[in-house]
């Protein structure tokens, strides 16, 4: 018995030794895939935001999207985890505002996996604390992506809110937005302030849900999420290092159309309050036993990709982020003006957000500045039936000369706009 338990308790510590560097990798393989691909991929591209931010956020956005597939394919391929979605589903490219349980610090990164599927990831953008924008890598990443990032002040969030929302509505292009109405993860510290509120406003107490903060729930709902990890919770960053990485992630999807949503701020408030009650209902029955929220364990819209796609999307990312980490790598030992560009460019994502207060500002102030010139300048032209050729390489070499003292006016103008309105947010 004695020599069993012996043999044993190797092979149980090497599991703890292999579990342990599988977190360090995950961790280490995104960051530095952030790192790098901040400075070399979305480096290049900032520029364009000065001349339009409209193909300037088309790029990134596709930029960005290829890597939100790593930690998809790092966490089903690498690690085993395993994604069950049920519920209404999704409808690819349509314009909404998810609102999701907040279980974990990481759930905004697991529900990739369900967007990979069902939708675009493009077209997502968080909802986040400012804080989070400083780091470095993953930081400069969201910046570039236009995340929404707040200081938890509604008086403070609601004028940048608006702003953001114009801005892509302006550009066209479909968001779909990640807010967490509770506004923070779930542990025993905001559980126990969760409590209190219950008990202050005579509501009950949740024991796997938040009570949410109805302030900033004026904007239109269409979706409503929950989240469950049947085990291996993840709670904070330091878990997944460790290699706590949860064997299932179950998403419940429930949409709702504008039309049958209250329009009084009130009723708003009372309908998201009993969304919530239904998501403890459900979680609770989920976490006693159950152990899923359908009995069908599918959605009643199909996904947009098949898991033959899903699977090649996955390696492929697998495959390019390695070699793209590795060759940054390699390219820094062996070029010094590829150490000098990632010199500036480092210094460059570190000092604007000190002196502008993030890229995702200076973006918008851009589009505004361009917004308000439109409505201020009409430039025509006229083409004419012109015979006399000297005369006309004149108007040109003058309308030349022209517009390139105009390029100078604008671009003053514009940093001008850019300092006084990222200073003023």
């Amino acid at each position: 018995m004695w020599e069993r338990l012996s043999l044993l308790s190797p092979s149980l510590e090497s599991c703890r030794t292999m579990v342990l560097w599988k977190g360090i990798y995950f961790v280490l393989a995104l960051f530095l895939g952030s790192f790098f691909g901040s400075i070399f991929m979305l480096g290049p591209l900032v520029p364009l935001m000065s001349i339009s931010p409209a193909w300037y956020r088309w790029l990134t956005d596709r930029v960005v999207a290829t890597w939100f597939t790593l930690p998809v394919a790092l966490l089903e391929i690498v690690f085993g985890s395993k994604v069950v979605i049920t519920g209404d589903g999704f409808i690819p490219g349509e314009r909404s505002v998810i609102i999701m349980n907040h279980r974990t610090r990481m759930d905004w990164m697991f529900l990739w996996s369900c967007l990979l599927r069902y939708s675009y990831l493009r077209l997502e953008k968080i909802c986040l604390k400012s804080t989070l924008k400083v780091i470095p890598g993953f930081g400069w990443a969201m910046q570039v992506a236009a995340f929404i990032f707040i200081q938890r002040k509604w008086e403070e969030d609601k004028h940048h809110f608006e702003n953001m929302l114009d801005y892509f509505c302006d550009i066209h292009e479909p968001l779909q937005l990640l807010i967490f109405p509770e506004g923070t993860d779930l542990t025993d510290e905001t559980k126990a302030r969760s409590d209190t509120f219950a008990e202050k406003n005579g509501l009950q107490k949740y024991e796997y849900v938040l009570h949410p903060r109805t302030t900033g729930f004026t904007f239109i709902v269409d979706r409503l999420r929950d989240v469950a990890y049947p085990q291996n919770i993840p709670q904070t960053e330091k878990h997944l290092l460790c290699g706590n990485f949860p064997k299932e992630i179950h998403f419940h999807v429930c949409r709702y159309s504008v039309e049958s949503l209250p329009t009084s701020r009130e009723d708003l408030q009372l309908w998201c309050q009993k969304r919530w009650e239904e998501k403890e209902k459900r979680l609770r029955q989920f976490y006693e036993g159950k152990k899923y929220f359908d009995v069908s364990g599918r959605s009643k819209i199909p996904p947009c990709k098949s898991e033959l796609r899903v699977l090649v999307v996955k390696c492929i990312s697998l495959l390019y982020w390695t070699f793209f980490t590795l060759s940054a790598i390699a390219l820094l030992y062996m070029y010094s003006f590829v150490r000098w560009y990632f010199v500036i460019v480092v210094v460059i994502f570190t000092v604007q957000e000190k002196l502008f207060g993030g890229l995702e500002l200076i973006e918008l102030a851009c589009h505004q500045f361009f917004n308000r010139r439109r409505t201020k300048v009409h430039i025509e032209f006229l083409i004419f039936e012109c015979i006399n050729v000297p005369l006309a390489a004149s108007l040109c070499s003058i309308a030349g000369k022209a517009f390139a003292d105009r390029s100078k006016f604008i671009s003053i103008e514009l940093f001008k706009y850019i300092a006084l309105n990222c200073w003023a947010n």
